[in-house]
């Protein structure tokens, strides 16, 4: 059995605690009971064609630092165990995991925990790469404790705390040089899924919906993304922290796309980008994407990850976005990133357009910061794609 400690990354939620029922922030027991309910979706993957793991429990703890035998854990019994594939819960679409009671009070640590991989078939945790044969993914166990970071979620008595696990198959899959092999290496954001959250729908030109993506982004960060439906382009962000958005459409052969000022609101409506009568469409590229490598190392070795930003100048506001992401190589710490060289373009956000009129920002084209985070620490290089560009290395002391 994996214990997989999970982190919360969800921009719109990570300066407050998040709050699913009732107030009490002291950490203090409150009297009476509440539940957990928990629910299990995923962001867009990146290559593999199936992305499977074995679910056996969540468990919370109302300390950050207890370990797996002390006292005071709640587990939540997902009983018989659940084999899912997470490419499949795209789209809005959600596993429940079931719901237990649990003492209310404040919870400052969750950890989902997997079934281990047997000599059986089906393996238990597993990847297909696009066009590959299935390979069991492991999770170095010196690694498991460097994934945890704390949550605060408050627990009302005879209320439901009401949580989605939003599972980045795409961040979490990491190829361990040329052995074959993948790591496991959890990124999971904690929704809270009641009032304080709505979704964005709408429609990419069904001829690039195949290989799009689509993203709900909040300063850089993306907030939930996911890849649009092939025969119809139809997407669906849910669930969206109530807020203001960037919506973010990456296609190999378009320019990169922005709708800014995307507004997202509780029991409301969905917010509509794009009808089925205006799809999506951004500008063909005119030539194809520049390929950007290089090295993060790392003293002692760990995880890094490395993405491309670009800032929109021509926005009413200087809007930075996300247009790639990857991780870097477990092994020798090498990476690889595929970057438009087409203009981008951006359009402000309208409720009821008959179809998005954007704008070129000429002043952005080919132009990116890459950053690689590792340990906590970040640094970038900013770069000129529209030249070839060296190898860029990345030391982390």
């Amino acid at each position: 059995m994996r214990t997989l400690f999970v982190s919360t990354l969800t921009a719109a939620c990570a300066a407050t605690a998040i709050t699913l029922a009732g107030c009490g922030g002291s950490g203090e027991t409150a009297d009476g009971t509440g539940t957990l309910r928990v629910a299990l979706t995923d962001a867009p993957a990146c290559g593999y064609d199936a992305v499977n793991v074995t679910i056996e429990r969540v468990r919370v703890h109302q300390s950050s630092g207890a370990g797996d035998n002390d006292a005071g854990w709640t587990d939540l019994v997902v009983s018989p165990r659940r084999r899912v594939d997470l490419l499949s819960l795209t789209n809005g679409v959600l596993a429940e995991l079931g719901e237990t009671p649990l003492p209310a009070g404040r919870y400052t640590q969750l950890r989902l925990v997997l079934a281990d991989n047997g000599n059986g078939a089906p393996l238990a945790n597993s990847v297909v790469p696009s066009g590959g044969r299935e390979v069991a993914l492991t999770t170095p166990s010196a690694q498991q404790s460097g994934l945890k970071l704390n949550v605060n979620i408050d627990v009302g008595a005879n209320q439901i705390a009401d949580v989605v696990l939003d599972f980045d198959a795409c961040k979490s899959i990491v190829r361990r040089g040329n052995s074959g092999q993948y790591n496991l290496k959890p990124v999971v954001t904690v929704i809270p899924r009641i009032t304080d959250v709505g979704r964005i729908e709408g429609y990419v030109d069904p001829s690039i919906a195949a290989t799009a993506r689509v993203s709900a982004q909040a300063a850089g960060e993306p907030v939930k993304a996911t890849p649009p439906d092939p025969l119809t382009g139809k997407f669906v962000l849910y669930p969206v922290p109530v807020g203001s958005y960037t919506l973010v459409l990456t296609h190999p052969t378009r320019a990169t796309a922005a709708i800014t000022g995307v507004p997202v609101m509780a029991a409301a409506a969905p917010t509509i980008v794009g009808a089925a009568s205006a799809p999506l469409l951004p500008p063909a590229a005119a030539s194809a994407p520049r390929t950007v490598t290089g090295t993060v190392t790392t003293t002692p070795p760990a995880s890094a990850s490395v993405r491309a930003l670009q800032t929109l100048a021509t926005t009413p506001n200087p809007t930075s976005i996300e247009v790639a992401w990857t991780a870097a190589d477990d092994t020798d710490g090498t990476f690889s990133l595929q970057l438009p060289l087409a203009t981008p373009v951006w359009a402000g956000y309208a409720a009821t357009p008959p179809a998005l009129a954007f704008n070129a920002d000429n002043a952005a084209t080919g132009l990116y910061s890459v950053e690689a985070t590792s340990g906590g620490a970040t640094k970038s290089q900013s770069i000129d794609a529209r030249a070839a560009v060296p190898p860029l290395l990345f030391a982390f002391p």
